[in-house]
């Protein structure tokens, strides 16, 4: 399920579960459901990012005066 939620629905989401472990009101089961959700959606989180960090370019100027785009990195 977790793998077909946008970025921001899985971020709210997993403020959600945040806020019901830190309540410490769940039973150890359902602690353990919620920690197991948590982790599957910090997974997909981190897929968004990663898709989304490949689609980042940046536009420089070709030696022959002609703009070309390149993969972004903070060195460059």
């Amino acid at each position: 399920m977790s793998d077909k939620l946008t970025f921001e629905e899985a971020m709210r989401r997993l403020e959600e579960i945040v806020k019901a472990l830190e309540s410490g009101d769940a039973p150890l089961e359902r602690s353990l459901a919620l920690f197991e959700e948590g982790t599957a959606l910090i997974k997909t989180c981190n897929t968004h990012l990663n898709d989304a960090e490949q689609k980042v370019l940046k536009l420089v100027k070709a030696e022959d005066g002609t703009p070309m785009t390149v993969p972004f990195t903070e060195e460059a």
